[in-house]
């Protein structure tokens, strides 16, 4: 086989059968790291540290691929994947906690099938590696109770479905990340009480179950389908994206937006925040129903496609992704990182919101300097 026409999979299937890589293979995934201009970027990969990079990684492969049979996914893409993302930002993140010299709480925003479950988890194993002690934390875990719900539903009736703005304790979340933010300055008998959810309660209303006890964490995965979303102006909605069309959908948008304001402080409490974006928001409707149909295949209960269709459709009207999501996406105020996924759930881009605008800036200064 020529090392030159080695393909990464075929390399990394090398790593995973625990053997080391030769020069040429070095070389080869070196090569691979500075084509990918936008996620050097984001990994700070220069042609200088590039080698360093390379061996720094491939021995945190050979050790996490040992947990192999942990990995919540486990198909064609995970192990290019792992190489490409999960590492690296397990990396970065091991490197932002140690400078921060405190807890890091990250925010991982994902719509529906994005993946930002099996990122918190596969990251949490590569954690644990690198010797930190991570806890995934989502926002359904500070749902409002189940007979806090209830009496929210008789005051608005629209409210059929957990899960947008207003159906949180907000000042429980608050709560629980400043505790977390602050357990390295505690002892190890200082535990927190960290809430959990079960979905499965009341025919799927849910209601909080016995809470998990926790002491001295060092990073905090906080994800969640609007985790860090903004308010947005009130004109946005005078023309809106399917299924926001009556007035009565305007109405609920434009009330949801009022909410969010309510979840600013807990947003506050990010030290950065993940975007996992889909290069087409439809995505997550294919997605879901590709679930729902494994879940019926497997004996268990799912949804129709016509209850999906209607599902997926109340949260793109609370929160439409192409009114929240793609604006925030270009915003380096609010967001540090952007991961595109493909349809077939494939990685896309990895990049900094600002990476195109200091590219072009970068492109022009270059122009302007050869006059």
């Amino acid at each position: 086989m020529q090392f030159s026409n080695l393909s990464l999979g075929q390399i990394l299937q090398i790593l995973h059968q625990s053997n080391s890589l030769g020069k040429k293979e070095l070389e080869i995934l070196a090569n691979k790291e500075l084509i990918e201009e936008k996620s050097a970027d984001v990994f700070n990969i220069t042609s200088v540290n590039v080698r360093e990079v390379i061996m720094e990684r491939s021995l945190l492969f050979q050790s996490v691929i040992t947990d192999y049979h942990k990995f919540p996914l486990r198909d064609n893409h995970t192990l290019e994947t792992l190489w490409k993302l999960w590492l690296p930002l397990g990396i970065k993140l091991a490197n932002k906690r140690q400078n921060l010299g405190r807890p890091l709480v990250q925010g991982i925003l994902g719509g529906q099938g994005t993946g930002k479950t099996t990122l918190a988890k596969i990251l949490g194993l590569i954690l644990d590696k690198l010797g930190y002690k991570t806890i995934s934390i989502s926002i359904d875990d500070i749902y409002k109770t189940y007979a806090e719900r209830q009496l929210l539903q008789k005051e608005d009736s629209r409210l059929i479905w957990r899960g947008p703005p207003g159906t949180h304790d907000v000042s429980l979340g608050i709560e629980i990340l400043d505790k977390l933010r602050q357990s390295e300055n505690q002892n190890s008998d200082n535990l927190i009480a960290i809430p959990r959810f079960n979905k499965s309660l009341f025919d799927g209303a849910g209601d909080r179950i016995e809470a998990e006890i926790v002491s001295k964490v060092d990073i905090v995965l906080f994800e969640g389908w609007f985790v860090g979303v903004q308010p947005i102006p009130e004109k946005n909605f005078d023309v809106a994206p399917p299924p926001i069309i009556t007035e009565a959908d305007k109405k609920f948008a434009r009330d949801m937006n009022k909410k969010l304001a309510e979840y600013l402080p807990l947003w506050e409490k990010l030290d950065s925040l993940i975007v996992l974006y889909p290069t087409d928001y439809r995505f997550s409707k294919q997605w879901r129903k590709q679930a729902e149909k494994q879940m019926i295949a497997s004996g268990k209960s799912g949804m129709s496609d016509d209850e999906i269709e209607k599902f997926v459709d109340y949260f793109w009207q609370a929160l439409h992704p192409e009114l929240f999501i793609k604006p925030l996406i270009k915003n380096p105020e609010f967001v540090d990182l952007v991961i595109e996924i493909n349809s077939e759930h494939s990685l896309g881009n990895i990049y900094h919101p600002n990476y195109l605008s200091r590219a072009k800036k970068l492109s022009f200064d270059q122009r302007d300097s050869s006059y």
